[in-house]
């Protein structure tokens, strides 16, 4: 049964390959990783998501074996790997920079680890004509790196990884190194070879499309913690923190203080007007602070408060265009911004006009301030 069974409703018992449990680990006076635990689900894609310097590599290499943590185990298949070597596991890693030795022909990069082991030549070569066809190189066997192109070269790097069938692999920012086009490509390229191949994949990027489009799971990091773990949706949807809501989907964040709370929402002061979101899963109390995140596509600007409409007045700003999306920025209270975004140019909104600002309760979930961005 595959993960992506289990997540489509099927229940069953999900089979946890890899556990990370309390991992530590410091680099001078600097603690990267401050106890981090994660399982990770056999036949599962997961993605570490998070800005740079907050320990994603750090966590890869330490279940690679390439770093030993200062505290804590690394569980594969119940096995305590934590100070095994790194070819003593069933564990291969891609990276950015492809690393493929200039001097052998694609046949020969791929089939190395291969020839270490004392694989014979004929099995070496079917093995190899086979990950071939699943990179969608096959004929490029007597190629050598320098005359083939970046994308090609990953997929090079690939099928040398996955060759071995390893438990688990690991992708450190394998696309990085690719122009806007060829990475969206390739992005379709790895689930297809990771669905195929039934391994599991933990990949690293601080893409936040790349883990969306591509994840079953997505493990959001911040100064070396984990402040979420959930499928796409659900860290979309329904963000548990400022950092999660801004870092995935750039949501705005609006403060204010709770006025009183029911069943299923909660009321609270922001800016000169009244808003409202969905109930927090936290007891709340009259007159705390509360934040709320709301997705910038799922602001309303009108030219007028409907009678009895929660929100709050603002002013247009200025407007930006990139990428189909037209965005807006607005200023409201005492100083505070937020910005509205929709597809397309078409806005019959300028600088210095007077806005009504709402949204959808639904649309709208508390989040913690602990963490923010």
């Amino acid at each position: 049964m595959s993960f992506r069974e289990v997540l489509n409703g099927v229940q069953v018992e999900i089979n946890t390959i890899l556990r990370l449990e309390q991992i530590t680990k410091s680099f001078g006076e600097t603690l990267v990783l401050k106890g981090i635990d994660l399982s990770v689900y056999r036949g599962e894609f997961i993605t570490l998501l998070g800005p740079s310097g907050c320990g994603k590599t750090t966590t890869l290499r330490i279940i690679a074996g390439l770093e030993i943590p200062d505290s804590g185990k690394v569980i594969l298949e119940g096995r305590d790997v934590t100070f095994d070597e790194p070819n003593t596991r069933s564990v291969n890693t891609v990276f950015q920079n492809y690393a493929l030795f200039p001097h052998m022909s694609v046949e020969a990069n791929i089939g190395y680890s291969l020839r270490l082991k004392r694989v014979d030549k004929a099995t070496i070569k079917n093995k190899v004509d086979e990950v071939l066809e699943l990179v969608q190189l096959s004929g490029y066997s007597k190629r050598m790196p320098h005359e083939l192109s970046g994308g090609q070269k990953q997929r090079v790097a690939i099928a040398r990884a996955v060759i071995n069938q390893p438990k688990v692999l690991l992708l450190d920012e394998p696309l990085g190194a690719l122009d806007l086009q060829l990475r969206r490509e390739m992005q379709t390229e790895l689930k297809r070879f990771q669905t195929h191949l039934g391994i599991t994949f933990i990949y690293i990027t601080h893409d936040q499309e790349e883990a969306l489009n591509m994840s079953d799971r997505i493990a959001v990091m911040n100064e070396g913690a984990f402040v979420q773990i959930g499928t796409p949706a659900e860290v979309y949807d329904r963000p548990q923190t400022a950092f999660t809501a801004r870092f995935v989907g750039s949501a705005n964040i609006i403060e204010g203080k709770l006025l009183s709370q029911d069943k299923d929402t909660v009321t609270f002061s922001c800016g000169d007007g009244i808003g409202i979101a969905n109930l927090h899963s936290t007891p709340l109390t009259p007159g705390q602070s509360i934040a709320v995140a709301v997705r910038r596509e799922h602001l309303h600007l009108l030219k007028t408060a409907p009678e009895n409409a929660h929100g709050f007045d603002a002013i247009v700003k200025e407007k930006s265009f990139s990428g189909g999306i037209l965005q807006i920025l607005l200023s409201y209270g005492e100083g505070k911004e937020l910005i509205a975004s929709r597809h397309g140019l078409d806005s019959n909104l300028s600088p210095g006009d007077h806005v009504f600002v709402t949204w959808d309760p639904e649309h709208a979930v508390p989040v913690d301030l602990e963490n923010p961005a």
